[in-house]
């Protein structure tokens, strides 16, 4: 159980940071619960925070 709920979250993050990349809004959060949100988002600002610091175009 505890894998896969690790597994859940990663991929909430990875998702967020893909979103990020690509210049989408954090409103657009796929996510209803609060951890799996949080991950999402803490994704999505890690990729807007490397785009901003010109690692990616």
């Amino acid at each position: 159980m505890r894998r896969q709920k690790r597994d859940r979250l990663d991929r909430a993050h990875a998702n967020g940071y893909q979103a990020g990349l690509s210049g989408k809004p954090r409103d657009n959060c796929p996510y209803q619960s609060i951890d799996a949100k949080s991950e999402w988002l803490g994704g999505w600002r890690a990729a807007v925070n490397d785009r901003n610091m010109g690692l990616f175009k």
